[in-house]
């Protein structure tokens, strides 16, 4: 079983940044991928960014490109999204997700585990 833990998140002014973690524990060798998720009141759940672990390849939804990024730290099990210029519509739930395998990337049925999420509200 792999665990996750997401932190970070909070309330910011619209054009503000946070900086989101997610770190990976117990059978962390099953991970290959690590994605993040959001889901608004109301909407369903949407892939936002991924990485592939082992190669760093990155994915982004249309949504985010140039405002979020995707990082890891591997040493650390960790996954990072970094998020500026935030708008109020990023407001959601965001969740980390982890597999081992995870295709189509940006798709939440494709990853088998998932953190408890954290909550990230901008405002205008």
């Amino acid at each position: 079983q792999v665990q996750l833990v997401e932190s970070g998140g909070g309330s910011v002014q619209a054009g503000g940044s946070l900086r989101l973690s997610c770190a990976a524990s117990g059978y962390t060798a099953r991970v290959n991928c690590m994605g993040w998720f959001r889901q608004a009141p109301g909407k369903e759940r949407e892939g936002v960014a991924a990485i592939y672990t082992g190669g760093g390849s990155t994915y982004y939804a249309d949504s985010v490109k140039g405002r979020f990024t995707i990082s890891q730290d591997n040493a650390k099990h960790t996954v990072y999204l970094q998020m500026s210029s935030l708008k109020p519509e990023d407001t959601a739930m965001y969740y980390c997700a982890a597999g081992p395998g995870c295709y189509p990337v940006l798709s939440s049925w494709a990853y088998r585990y998932w953190g408890q999420g954290t909550q990230v509200t901008v405002s205008s």
